[in-house]
């Protein structure tokens, strides 16, 4: 039996497709650790998720399949705290590896990449999102029993220190140490529920507000790990479309202050600190990670973003307005 047929006898035995009926299953675009599919069922269409063990990058990348159900487990416990904000979990099955949630019609739920690519850029869109995570990480902090449901670092580990900042640290030497640093203490921390990959390409610009997907990186660490993850991705989107600067930087002011203003589990300057250090390091792994972002080629895109990341790393000062300004300083100045 193929895939497709796997996955329509899971949805049978999950109950989710009558006797006789043929649901389609079409493959949608953008898996890169998981196959997603839609499937169209007599109910409607739904989307129905499917873990890998290798990603679909070009380097040799796996990561334990257990990670798609602390994926679930992410959007339930999210789902009860910002309700609109995440996507339904309808049905899952471990022996399979694949969970079934809610299908997002992308004409009324596009993606929030595709619309910041376009020069649709609304930055209390942007605070909103830091409104929605901040919330979340809120409800879990200091929470022994979340702690526990999420105590999967090996899933971070796999997916985010060793192929992100690791990776980077290798990549440059004269910056391994401080790097190393600042995972290490990503490592250890354990302070609030961390989605781990709050990308653009991974939120939904849904007619009530953001609605965020692919949490497979969920577990319990930092969570100025989520707010530098996404401040990056808008930094990086000013290499890319550089039109649309004053946009993307507004937006990186709107989440910003939308979440600190939130942040009352501990001490906002501290997080922000710990973002400001990460920002670096996160430019960097993802110009020379294994999961560089698509859209810089250009030799001297990739300069440019090293030049001010390694400049970053060593300025231990800096808070997230002062490298906001400077990375707007230094690309009009290109």
């Amino acid at each position: 039996m193929n895939e497709a047929g796997d996955i329509v006898a899971t949805l049978r035995s999950l109950g989710m497709v009558p006797k006789g009926a043929d649901p389609q299953l079409m493959r949608l675009p953008g898996g890169v650790s998981s196959d997603v599919f839609r499937a169209d069922l007599p109910t409607g269409p739904v989307c129905v998720k499917k873990v890998l063990a290798k990603l679909n990058v070009s380097a040799d990348w796996r990561a334990p399949i257990g990670r798609v159900h602390s994926e679930a487990a992410w959007f339930r416990f999210a789902g009860r705290i910002a309700p609109g904000s995440v996507p339904t979990v309808l049905a899952e099955d471990r022996a399979s590896h694949l969970f079934v949630m809610n299908y997002f019609d992308p004409e009324t739920h596009p993606c929030w990449k595709n619309l910041l690519r376009d020069g649709v850029v609304d930055p209390a869109f942007a605070g909103r999102l830091g409104e929605i995570i901040a919330h979340i990480h809120r409800a879990a902090a200091g929470s022994k029993a979340v702690q526990d449901d999420f105590a999967n670092r090996e899933f971070f580990m796999a997916l985010r220190i060793d192929p992100y900042l690791l990776t980077a640290a290798r990549a440059h030497p004269d910056r391994s140490d401080r790097i190393r640093a600042i995972a290490d203490e990503l490592g250890h921390s354990r302070i609030s529920l961390m989605h781990g990959d709050l990308s653009p390409k991974n939120i939904l610009a849904g007619p009530k507000g953001p609605i965020i997907l692919d949490a497979e990186t969920a577990c319990y660490g930092d969570p100025a790990f989520d707010l530098a993850f996404c401040l990056n991705h808008l930094l990086l989107k000013c290499v890319w479309k550089p039109e649309h600067i004053s946009g993307y930087c507004a937006s990186f002011a709107s989440l910003r202050d939308a979440y600190l203003s939130r942040t009352d589990w501990e001490e906002a300057h501290a997080l922000e600190r710990r973002a400001s250090a990460l920002l670096g390091a996160l430019l960097l792994a993802r110009i020379d990670g294994k999961s560089p972002v698509e859209y810089l080629t250009a030799p001297r895109d990739l300069d440019f973003v090293r030049t001010a990341a390694r400049d970053y790393l060593v300025r231990p000062e800096l808070t997230l307005e002062d490298i906001r300004q400077d990375w707007q300083t230094r690309m009009l100045a290109r």
